[in-house]
């Protein structure tokens, strides 16, 4: 098969951003754990991710934006604490997590979810866990820390990124606060 006649595509996910500030912080904080496993990610690629969609069409990028623009969305802006490092061995990912998920986050996450079902993007079901991913190809226990982690992710939109070599550029967001 010819490559040439595949419909161009873009690696795309909905995310909860961090602020420049607190992406200094999380990455200060995380260079005190002194981490000798992994690749570390680069601060400017912090989030939280919501709802994967993998290679989309670009053909479907419009109305995956109009399906995304149609969510209810909490009408506040959403806070996320997280306070627990955990290593995820089958990812080889370490991550900061929330001990508790904030109800209105997991149902913008459903919301989605339901939006996103017409555009047949869903590869296999997976239970939702929200995190913050520190480093890939992390493959050692959970680094000791003397200082716990205790962020407060805040949003006030949700935005749909684009991954490209390495890096997230936002195509488009959403306000979750209420004009």
């Amino acid at each position: 098969m010819n490559d040439d006649t595949r419909e161009p595509f873009k690696r795309l996910f909905f995310a909860l951003d961090c602020a420049p500030a607190q992406r200094r912080d999380i990455a200060r904080w995380r260079s005190a754990l002194q981490l000798r496993n992994g690749r570390p990610v680069p601060a400017d690629n912090f989030h939280l991710t919501l709802k994967f969609l993998g290679a989309v069409g670009v053909a479907q990028v419009p109305d995956i934006c109009t399906a995304a623009a149609s969510i209810r969305t909490p009408g506040e802006r959403l806070t996320v604490e997280l306070d627990r490092l955990d290593v995820w061995r089958r990812a080889g990912a370490l991550v900061l997590a929330p001990q508790q998920a904030p109800p209105a986050l997991l149902r913008l996450v459903y919301d989605l979810e339901q939006a996103m079902l017409p555009f047949g993007l869903e590869q296999a079901p997976r239970e939702y866990r929200p995190h913050l991913t520190l480093a890939r190809d992390y493959r050692a226990p959970v680094p000791e820390s003397a200082t716990p982690p205790e962020f407060f992710l805040r949003a006030d939109r949700f935005t749909l990124f684009e991954s490209h070599k390495g890096r997230y550029r936002a195509l488009a967001e959403w306000p979750l606060i209420d004009p």
